[in-house]
């Protein structure tokens, strides 16, 4: 669609869409500040605000114009307490701590349901992410007490692309994630692939419980920025000055349509036993010692590395 050549968006991590503006963040960070562009990339405005975040990752944008930030970054696991940052057009905002219930996670991907609630999703190197929501309203600042309530898993693709030190690893971890502005399509990427699930009734657990549909995103250095616009065109973005946001028009409708019955078993399973899904549900398998073995590798030679930039 366009090229990024603003130097303060060196590290665009999320990315967020009304149809005429794009509203971009960057990696990490130690002041709130979102960078409004046109569809041509260029900056037009920022909006800032004064709360000093850890480490932000991805961006959502309600319908009433409200932007969370997903301060859940850790890749030290060394974090009591994960945020979200809720930003105004104003430059207003607040900030809403939350407490895992089952110890430290390092989560890059964001979405809202059609309530408001938000849904982490955490990146882990074997492939299968967990899903977790707050157990109630958000306090500010908090904490608000997080629930499990689900599991999503990954198996590895060939698309190229994703960091060179994590390897064919990049494939399964989750560093993005949107919601069509229907509600009714739940996106989550990885380095080198978006997968688009049916959320008919805008459930997002059950939504990722159902089957995706795969769209590669290859090429991307460190992609890690996905969106909607709200004709269902599909964006997504890498890290790096010079890297492209790039456009999947008509995306929504790939998303293939689910029965009455397979969204009711999903729905239900969710609500009533909150079931971890089975990888077999969404993706191609790995034997199991080939995807620990990967995981060892990708533990000790690169995301070393790519703690870099973090505090």
């Amino acid at each position: 669609m366009c090229t990024v050549q603003d130097e303060r968006l060196a590290e665009l991590s999320g990315l967020a869409s009304n149809g005429q503006e794009l509203f971009a963040v960057n990696d990490g960070g130690t002041q709130v500040e979102v960078f409004v562009l046109d569809r041509n990339c260029r900056v037009q405005r920022t909006i800032t605000a004064g709360i000093d975040p850890y480490d932000v990752e991805d961006l959502a944008l309600a319908p009433d114009g409200v932007l969370w930030l997903s301060d859940t970054g850790d890749n030290g696991k060394s974090r009591d307490t994960v945020a979200v940052i809720k930003v105004r057009q104003d430059g207003s905002a607040s900030l809403h701590r939350m407490t895992y219930p089952d110890g430290q996670h390092d989560t890059e991907a964001i979405v809202l349901d059609r309530r408001g609630v938000p849904h982490l999703i955490t990146k882990n190197v074997l492939g299968t992410s967990e899903i977790y929501r707050p157990t109630g309203k958000l306090r500010s600042p908090g904490p608000t007490p997080l629930e499990k309530v689900g599991t999503v898993g990954f198996g590895v693709s060939n698309t190229p692309g994703g960091p060179e030190e994590v390897g064919v690893v990049g494939s399964i971890l989750v560093t993005g994630g949107a919601v069509s502005h229907d509600g009714k399509v739940v996106a989550l990427r990885t380095y080198t692939d978006a997968y688009l699930y049916p959320a008919p009734d805008g459930d997002v657990v059950a939504a990722l419980g159902r089957e995706p549909v795969r769209i590669p995103l290859p090429n991307e250095p460190q992609g890690e920025a996905i969106a909607f616009d709200p004709d269902g065109t599909l964006l997504s973005a890498s890290e790096g000055v010079g890297e492209p946001i790039r456009a999947v028009p008509k995306a929504v409708e790939k998303v293939a349509s689910v029965t009455p019955g397979d969204a009711g078993k999903a729905a239900s399973d969710a609500r009533d036993g909150r079931t971890e899904h089975t990888d077999e549900q969404q993706r191609s398998k790995l034997p199991a010692l080939a995807v620990a073995a990967i995981a060892v590798a990708v533990l000790w030679f690169g995301l070393g590395r790519l703690r870099r930039r973090r505090r």
